[in-house]
């Protein structure tokens, strides 16, 4: 892998993976051609114009497909069961602790991809303000970040390691 494929591609966990696969498979076979199925008989209906049932069913084919898009690219670009260095550098696939500077309370969330939130921990993307801050970053390290509201929020990494869940 290169570099920027390192960048760009989704971290997964060995399951995570499998479990996409799965729904990649249902989607292409048996959901699609149910839906395929709705979509040709509201066609048979008559008027499309005023054909609720055809519209809806369209709309569930469409969202459908944009899903199976999805799930294509991210399976194509997955870095599967790849454990990170346990070196204190965050990256995806880092379990990350952080504190707000200021604050004792400490937090924790896994840097990776938004599907693997089906698990038992937090997980941000490294597209995600907080998460495209602390990425490269260390243990130890204060950076700043900007909250939806626009102020700029510091934080401080009190540890990264592995995800082994």
């Amino acid at each position: 892998m290169t570099q920027a494929d390192e960048r760009d591609g989704v971290w997964l966990t060995q399951s995570k993976f499998d479990e996409l696969t799965a729904e990649l498979d249902d989607l292409r076979g048996p959901a699609r051609t149910a839906v395929v199925e709705k979509v040709s008989q509201a066609r048979d209906e008559g008027d499309l114009k005023e054909n609720g049932g055809y519209h809806a069913a369209r709309e569930e084919l469409g969202k459908l497909d944009g899903r199976i898009a999805q799930l294509v690219e991210m399976l194509k670009n997955a870095r599967v069961g790849e454990v990170p260095a346990d070196d204190g550098v965050v990256e995806p696939g880092m379990l990350v602790t952080f504190r707000f500077v200021g604050d004792d309370d400490t937090e924790q969330f896994l840097l990776g991809a938004r599907e693997m939130a089906g698990d038992d921990v937090q997980v941000y993307s490294p597209q995600s303000p907080l998460g495209e801050a602390i990425n490269g970053r260390k243990k130890g390290d204060t950076v700043s970040y900007p909250a939806p509201n626009g102020k700029l929020l510091d934080v401080e990494i009190v540890d990264a390691v592995p995800y082994t869940g």
